[in-house]
């Protein structure tokens, strides 16, 4: 997969890298989306791994995503690019170093990694051995399905 190299994907540890995630989130989920502040942000924040994509030409974030452990497995989630970074290969920037550091984490082996896709994205989840599974389903108002990657 080619990663473009004006892009660097870490893992989001400082204050104003959280909140550079959770404004990426906000102008994505919130203001474009349309989905309530409330849905956007949960009980998981905390427990969670997040990832912010930066422009390193211009130091600007411009993408972010997180993942956790669930009862079921690994849950992938929260990914949101910048409008003006869509279609850049920001988001497979940040699915590679997501599925890197969960590969990379003691904890993780054998266990299933799954997300909720909106039906838009699913392409790019494909791209990396997500396949999805059951029916499709709403989450805020958006078609989403389950996908799976069959790795472990």
């Amino acid at each position: 997969m080619l990663i473009p190299t004006e892009i660097e994907v870490k893992l989001a540890e400082t204050l104003a890298e959280l909140q550079a995630v959770f404004a990426i989130r906000h102008k994505v989920f919130v203001i474009e989306q349309n989905v309530p502040a409330e849905e956007e942000y949960d009980a998981f924040e905390n427990q969670a791994r997040h990832f912010i994509a930066i422009h390193k030409t211009y130091n600007l974030p411009c993408g972010t995503a997180r993942w956790r452990f669930t009862d079921k497995g690994i849950k992938l989630e929260r990914f949101a690019v910048l409008h003006n970074y869509r279609s850049r290969g920001v988001g497979s920037a940040i699915l590679q170093k997501v599925l890197q550091d969960i590969d990379n984490h003691p904890n993780t082996k054998g266990k299933l990694k799954y997300l909720h896709a909106q039906i838009t994205a699913m392409g790019l989840y494909a791209k990396f051995g997500f396949r999805a599974v059951g029916e499709m389903f709403e989450e805020c108002a958006i078609q989403h399905y389950k996908m799976v990657l069959n790795d472990a």
